[in-house]
């Protein structure tokens, strides 16, 4: 049995995938090297970047206004979906590029987590922006619920996760385990499953409009309301 085969069990007429090979890292030996230097180069400079942001801002007291705790945790969920992703491709370009299914699952579920999250932080930094150039006197009144929007935040992040999860864990009988990406991402692991996908291909077109489409509007919005405010 060759080496798809070879992590396939089955059970019947289904079969129960129990590791998976990422097939998106180069199959080139001399090239492995310098990519692993030059993505650890990157993820150590994201990290450090990260990392001094948030220790800045909390170790400054000038610094602790609504506008830098958006900022501060925006950096921590840069942080977080860097950290989801980085290390296993790293350690994929010195050993085999293959994934466990619950690594697969944690991987995807928390890196959805933090790009839902980071769409919406980065519409709640310009909203702030937004009041603080054109409600500068209820700015403090009006941004004094900053944690609460920032914990809501991550909740959206959790529920939209939960759901794709949710939904992806009821598909079945992948046909095969070899997954064209460099980590599990969500469009190439629904290739591989030969069960209809079309719920969860919905499922993502309704949840990217409301976690994507929604901020940017949003975001486009507010900069044309601060552009027209330095108009006038």
């Amino acid at each position: 049995m060759n080496l798809v085969e070879d992590r396939i069990i089955y059970h019947g007429d289904h079969s129960s995938v129990t590791e998976f090979i990422l097939s998106g890292l180069t199959e080139h030996p001399e090239l492995q090297l310098p990519l692993l230097l030059l993505f650890l180069g990157i993820y150590v400079v994201t990290v450090v970047g990260n990392l001094g942001m948030i220790m800045l801002i909390v170790f400054s007291s000038h610094l602790h206004t609504p506008m830098y705790y958006f900022l501060s945790s925006l950096s921590l969920i840069d942080l977080c979906q860097s950290t989801v992703i980085t290390p296993k491709m790293l350690v994929k370009f010195v050993t085999e590029n293959s994934i466990f299914y619950t690594e697969r699952i944690t991987q995807l579920y928390f890196f959805i987590v933090f790009v839902i999250a980071e769409c919406h932080m980065l519409a709640a930094m310009v909203y702030g922006s937004y009041v603080a150039t054109c409600n500068p006197f209820f700015y403090n009144v009006i941004m004094s619920y900053h944690s609460s929007l920032t914990v809501g935040i991550n909740i959206l992040g959790i529920i939209g996760s939960t759901i794709h999860i949710g939904f992806m864990l009821e598909l079945f009988f992948c046909k095969t385990n070899v997954v064209n990406h460099y980590f599990c991402d969500l469009f190439p692991l629904l290739e591989i499953y030969v069960s209809s996908i079309c719920i969860n291909e919905l499922l993502v077109l309704s949840l990217s409009k409301f976690n994507i489409l929604t901020p940017a509007l949003t975001i486009l919005a507010f900069y044309i309301f601060i552009i027209s405010s330095f108009l006038q």
